[in-house]
């Protein structure tokens, strides 16, 4: 199969270019031809063969005219209708799996895709994996900015609620144009055209399942994990946090909690908004972010890991990371967390921001080795997707073989 990769950003930026990267490369490994498609920028590490990509966006910078003509480009692009008709032409794919296309790319690539399949006949699959919850909340995150509240006011494409909750980045100008792209794409019914919406959790599929539109197209897949080595190594003093400090997070908790636990000692390996708070902490290491051997190291040697995420986390996947490396979780009870972590089995889930149950857990464990061991030992035995078993659940859906109820697949 010819297989077109769309993503709004064809160089190293998160999860969803690290999901595009590693699946492109085992889809070839597999046989199968695959492109890109994006937006274009001097990192860009990823591409298709006539080198037609949208223009670079900078919403942090750029002139005052373009910052005028933004708020129109975010919600439809002609650019990209023509970019990627370039693309279509010359690749002739099978599929094009879509990932992060909203405000840089637009849904308009779908109509494009859809002209592309009636002109030329051509049964071409649109098969599309949501990262976040975009297509039913404006801000994507189900959760208000201003009040650090989680939010479901939009589900249901009631979308005139970003703009009364200030819930993109607190600004009503931004709320605005969010709302106006949501309830323009809502209106043009253009979603109808995506055959299957592959979501990371059941939790994600649930909040997609929401819109009616697409309850009859979602299935629910866990993100794949890289294959690891197992390692006996000898674990040592410290809780660790490795991610993004800021409050959706839940630092604000977790520091709460290491202030009230002085005996604990912590690691925390990341960067963000609330850094300063956690350098002032004393029983905090803060070692910065973290990646690669040097990451995976103070994950292996850390006695247990704690992710006291506050907002609807879609998957989790450091969680998956940690118990890969035989180094037991305690997680927040919200989002897509619990379907990774089983209470009391191969780690511990506490109320997401009870501060109280979160200590009484973390002071429990750090007392009782026996207790972290057995924990260790089930995250060792416990069944992910790698790449290639995610591959195999993939290639159905890339040929439109899913089950009645999109539970499943066949």
């Amino acid at each position: 199969m010819r297989i077109l990769l769309c993503n709004k950003f064809l160089h190293a930026n998160g999860g969803s270019e690290t999901y595009i990267f590693k699946l492109g490369e085992a889809l070839e490994q597999h046989g199968h031809e695959v492109q890109f498609f994006g937006m274009d920028h001097k990192g860009r590490c990823v591409g298709n063969r006539v080198n037609a990509y949208t223009s670079d966006m900078d919403f942090h910078g750029g002139s005052k005219l373009s910052k005028l003509t933004y708020p129109i480009k975010t919600i439809y692009s002609s650019e990209a209708r023509k970019k990627l008709r370039l693309v279509l032409d010359d690749f002739q794919p099978d599929v094009c799996h879509l990932n992060n296309f909203n405000y840089q790319l637009t849904p308009s690539i779908i109509l494009e895709i859809v002209k592309w399949r009636k002109e030329t006949g051509k049964d071409c699959k649109i098969v599309f994996t949501a990262h976040d919850y975009q297509l039913v909340c404006p801000n994507h995150m189900l959760n208000n900015p201003v009040t650090h509240q989680n939010c479901e006011k939009c589900l249901g494409g009631h979308f005139m609620n970003c703009t009364k909750g200030k819930c993109i980045h607190g600004s009503t100008a931004k709320s605005v144009i969010g709302t106006m792209e949501a309830e323009f794409w809502k209106l043009k019914g253009t979603y109808k055209y995506i055959d299957t919406m592959i979501c990371c959790s059941e939790f994600m599929k649930n909040k997609m399942d929401s819109n009616p539109l697409f309850a009859t197209k979602t299935v629910a897949m866990h993100n794949f994990i890289d294959k690891v080595e197992w390692k006996d190594v000898q674990k040592k003093d410290y809780v660790l946090y490795f991610g993004r400090f800021s409050e959706e997070k839940g630092i604000g908790t977790l520091i709460k909690v290491c202030k009230e636990l002085p005996d604990v000692q912590f690691i925390f390996a990341g960067t963000g908004s609330l850094e300063d708070k956690v350098n002032g902490v004393s029983n905090i290491q803060n070692v910065g972010f973290q990646k690669g051997e040097a990451l995976e190291k103070l994950i292996r040697e850390a006695k247990f890991c704690v992710v006291p995420s506050e907002w609807y986390e879609p998957f989790g996947l450091t969680i998956v990371e940690a118990q890969s490396l035989g180094t037991p979780v305690i997680g927040a009870n919200v989002g897509g967390i619990p379907e990774l972590i089983t209470d009391d089995i191969d780690g511990r889930l506490f109320t997401s921001k009870d501060s109280e149950q979160l200590a009484s857990i973390i002071r429990e464990l750090w007392n009782d080795p026996d207790k972290v061991e057995e924990y260790a030992k089930a995250c060792l035995n416990l069944e992910r997707d790698d790449l290639d078993s995610y591959y195999e659940k993939l290639v159905p859906i890339y040929r439109g073989r899913l089950s009645e109820n999109s539970d499943n697949l066949i």
